[in-house]
């Protein structure tokens, strides 16, 4: 299995309750598939750096999660297949980027202590 990370943005329009829904709903389609959720962060509602379908926030969920990499092709139609997804970017993390983030993720942990 290998270390992948997600990013994607919600349209703002959502109300706080669709956009958690939308959040589950990804989730859940990963951990169906056999993937272990290693980390998530809700970054919020955010500024995009260029109007995507005339909307100019978003709001950015990122993902860290182990899957097989048959896994990626299916998530990557689910978020095509979803209007309220307007961007979204998966990474396969090298094992630089994978002690790169245990490290953050152990760094933001220490600091909520």
């Amino acid at each position: 299995m290998n270390q992948y990370e997600t990013v994607f943005i919600l349209t703002p329009v959502l109300s706080d309750s669709q956009m958690k829904e939308a959040v589950e709903k990804f989730k859940g389609f990963l951990t169906a598939e056999g993937a272990e959720i290693v980390n998530e962060e809700n970054w919020g509602l955010k500024k995009l750096a260029y109007p995507i379908e005339k909307k100019t926030t978003g709001f950015y969920v990122m993902l860290e999660f182990k899957a097989d990499p048959k896994v990626i092709a299916k998530l990557e139609v689910q978020y095509r297949r979803d209007e309220r997804i307007i961007r979204s970017l998966v990474v396969k993390l090298d094992k630089y980027a994978a002690e790169y983030a245990a490290k953050r993720r152990s760094l933001k942990a220490n600091k909520e202590d």
